[in-house]
């Protein structure tokens, strides 16, 4: 990790400077935090390894190309992660994760030091105290700064014998899951297993650690020394965790070696088991397994007596929310209320009660959850899935427990609640979207607002008000940008899911919400720019794809290049800063998420190009240089945001470009290679069709309109116009160049495609695939559609 920071450093540094503190005015670096048994110096031979990155303070770099702070380091920790991650010729470092850094896979990949102070005070959970405990800065950096900041939040001044409790619901929690698994032959989480030696050994940490500095140690084994010193536990005691935690870590190595995997489950074939027994030293297996049984009985007697103290039964009330006793009445009356797993739903509640997320509210945050959940048992036995309704409401509670106004929101507001079950009901991926961005529950309350059409003339007004509220705050800024992206999604998303929306006007709204964004971010990213040759930018941001077609959904990448026309000497580096500007700030992930993913392949050279193309260099790389593909993209290209006398431009380039006359078989040939490299590069064998990539689905439909543009807009110029595909394969009937009942028929078939992906990924399938007998008939006329128009086919039939 070191050798590739100082790799990556002096890269990064030749392109954009040193990085300085806006403060301090000091040198900047980044820290590599190891948690868990990377921290704790107790890598197993096949472990990932939880990284977090951090820096002093916000600021910037020093250089020809001035970036922040938090772009630099994030940059720098996205480069290291795939030094490790990314697997090539020579296989891969380590597998990195980074879901412990704050906000999980939702944060920053890069946190200042007061923004990882802020985030530990305000929304530090109970778990991140057990994982910080292991926290050690890796390269080589002064570790007391940090120190200073993670040290006051795991380890508390006074004695903190609540961490009793907190650990024993967390075993609880892993045990439920152990036996719901059958992973009784797991020697980590298992009973008896490491689990419960760190989980003896964090808990006297978490309790003393703030006075007795000697048990802010992190390896296990130093702890466990450390306990026996000061007589917290038994030295009996202390030898028989120590002799069971150095076993079990060692046949943990062991079952490791047999397939270079992550595991810590016992074999169950012979073969296995016999070379497992010989590794650890013994004749056979039968004895290996006896002396792991003593082991493991030691360790969870030592568990016992150590959590066992304050294990009374909760007092339980007549409902079922307080009672979850799993017995036949209970089983009945759920089914009575059309629930259709009794035994299922039983279970989820019983989790939710004794969740760490449960058990971590306050007492007022505990009362309002028991009014909801008894609430969320009623509204959902309403609708027709009440067993998917119910999980997804009791997810999302549980997802925003830690933030107790929301709950009091739902409390207060019953038809709140209301909403977000029929929006569960309806979408999984809507229920994980609020769960994301549970800020927009506040939406819930004014129906009327989340059901009325957009205007969004109004709401390009809106967003420029709420970020020039903030002018002097980026972050603040970015925050609103995605606040306001997530509400206006919301609202498509109810108005989409209650059937007020065709999927085209769905489509329209959605590329309508992005533009006024990259109108903001683009404006923002312009005026935060230092040293700037001119006050006004002559910039303009191009999209293609979905957002150029008019055909973006829910969670669509936006394919974007940039252009200038400017002949000041400092143009191209300038604009170059501004379009990496603007795709940072759409890419990066704050408290608030994420604006969108962006695509920038499709500029001259593709991911080898400058970011930021001079109109004329532009021009001249589409009429002498650029592939037929790329010729292809220009069909749904278009002008969105910047310099409309740029977006003039490029619009009679495109026109020039697609009226192009071409010589057909030459075409033809190019648009069949290339579609065969797209359907070699998305294998599908399951058996079902892929709607978007199978032969007669989406793409053969996008490629023979695009075909037919490049092969005749030189006699019919109304075919560059972007009218998206459905009216354009009508145009080409009207025009003679395909067969009227095939137009319609193909016409059709891409309409059904559309609404069934759309279905799909609002059931949040991560494929768009189904049944082949479902949609044979229409899959066979879009084939016949590339036939008479091709002759021949891509692949064989």
């Amino acid at each position: 990790i070191s050798v590739a920071i100082a790799k990556l450093t002096t890269t990064l540094q030749e392109q954009y400077g040193i990085p300085y503190g806006g403060e301090s005015a000091v040198p900047q670096e980044m820290l590599v935090i190891g948690m868990g048994k990377l921290g704790g110096r107790e890598l197993n031979v096949s472990s990932d390894i939880d990284l977090i990155f951090i820096y002093p303070e916000e600021g910037e770099t020093k250089g020809q190309r001035v970036i922040s702070n938090h772009e630099y380091f994030t940059l720098l920790g996205k480069k290291l992660i795939a030094c490790l991650n990314d697997s090539t010729e020579d296989g891969f470092v380590f597998r990195v994760d980074m879901r412990l850094r704050p906000y999980g896979d939702s944060g920053p990949l890069a946190s200042s030091f007061s923004s990882l102070e802020n985030y530990l005070i305000t929304q530090g959970r109970e778990w991140e105290r057990y994982a910080w405990i292991k926290g050690r800065v890796l390269n080589n950096r002064d570790p007391e700064p940090l120190h200073q900041i993670v040290n006051p939040f795991v380890f508390r001044r006074h004695l903190d014998y609540g961490a009793i409790d907190s650990l024993r619901d967390l075993h609880t929690q892993i045990e439920r899951e152990v036996q719901r698994n059958e992973m009784a032959n797991n020697i980590k989480l298992g009973a008896g297993g490491i689990r419960e030696i760190e989980f003896i050994a964090q808990v006297f940490q978490l309790i003393r650690g703030g006075h007795e500095i000697d048990l802010q140690a992190r390896p296990t084994l130093t702890v466990l020394h450390v306990l026996q010193q000061r007589g917290v536990l038994p030295k009996d005691s202390i030898t028989e965790l120590t002799l069971a935690y150095t076993f079990l870590r060692s046949l943990e190595h062991r079952l490791q070696y047999l397939e270079d995997q992550q595991t810590h489950t016992l074999p169950d074939n012979e073969r296995d088991q016999t070379i497992i027994a010989a590794s650890m030293g013994y004749t056979d297996y039968t004895t290996l397994a006896a002396d792991l049984d003593r082991h493991r009985a030691n360790v969870t007697r030592c568990f016992r007596e150590i959590f066992s103290s304050s294990t009374n039964a909760r007092g339980l009330d007549h409902d079922l929310w307080e009672n979850l006793i799993e017995n036949d009445s209970a089983r009945d009356y759920l089914t009575r209320c059309g629930f259709f797993d009794a035994e299922s739903v039983l279970a989820q509640l019983n989790a939710l009660r004794h969740s760490a997320r449960y058990r971590q509210m306050p007492a007022s945050g505990q009362q309002r959850l028991d009014q909801l959940v008894p609430r969320a048992l009623k509204i959902a036995k309403t609708f027709p899935n009440p067993d998917a309704t119910l999980l997804r409401i009791l997810t999302m509670l549980e997802g925003i427990g830690r933030r107790e106004s929301y709950l009091a929101l739902l409390v207060e507001f019953p038809g709140a609640l209301d909403s977000l079950a029929k929006l569960a009901s309806a979408s999984p991926w809507a229920s994980d979207y609020l769960k994301q961005h549970p800020i927009l529950l506040d939406e819930m309350l004014h129906p009327e607002l989340l059901y009325s059409a957009p205007d969004w003339l109004e709401l390009r007004i809106t967003l420029k008000s709420m970020v020039e509220a903030t002018p002097d705050n980026s972050e603040l800024q970015m925050n609103s940008l995605r606040h306001f992206k997530h509400a206006q999604t919301l609202h498509l998303l109810a108005q989409d899911l209650a059937g007020q929306l065709s999927l085209e006007r769905l489509s329209d709204h959605l590329s309508d919400l992005a533009c006024v964004v990259l109108e903001q971010v683009e404006q923002l990213c312009w005026r935060g720019l230092t040293n700037k040759h001119r006050e006004s930018a002559e910039f303009a941001i191009i999209a293609y794809g979905k957002l150029g077609g008019k055909e973006l959904g829910y969670a669509s990448d936006l394919d974007l290049i940039f252009l200038y026309d400017d002949d000041h000497p400092d143009a191209p580096q300038c604009y170059a800063r501004l379009a990496q500007r603007i795709n940072t700030w759409l890419t990066s992930y704050t408290p608030a998420g994420v604006l969108y993913e962006t695509d920038l392949r499709l500029r001259p050279n593709g991911a080898a190009g400058l970011v930021v193309s001079a109109v004329d260099a532009f021009s001249e790389y589409q009429q002498s240089q650029a592939w037929v593909w790329e010729h292809q993209a220009l069909t749904r290209a278009r002008f969105v945001v910047g310099e409309s006398e740029i977006g003039v431009k490029f619009e009679v380039l495109r026109n020039s470009i697609l009226c192009t006359k071409r010589d057909l078989n030459s075409l033809c040939a190019q648009i069949l290679d290339m579609r065969r490299k797209i359907l070699a590069a998305h294998p599908n064998t399951t058996g079902n069709f892929d709607l978007k990539h199978g032969h007669g689905g989406i793409i053969d439909i996008e490629f023979i309109v695009q075909f037919l543009i490049l092969a005749y807009a030189h006699e019919y110029p109304d075919l560059t116009k972007n009218i998206g595909n459905l009216a354009l394969l009508i145009l080409c009937a009207r025009l003679g160049l395909i067969p009227e009942d095939q137009a319609i028929s193909v016409h059709d078939a891409y309409r059904k495609f559309r609404l069934m992906q759309h279905a799909l990924r609002l059931q949040s399938e991560k494929y768009s695939r189904v049944n082949y007998e479902e949609i044979a008939e229409i899959v066979t006329k879009v084939r016949k559609l590339w036939l008479t128009i091709f002759a021949c086919d891509y692949v064989s039939t």
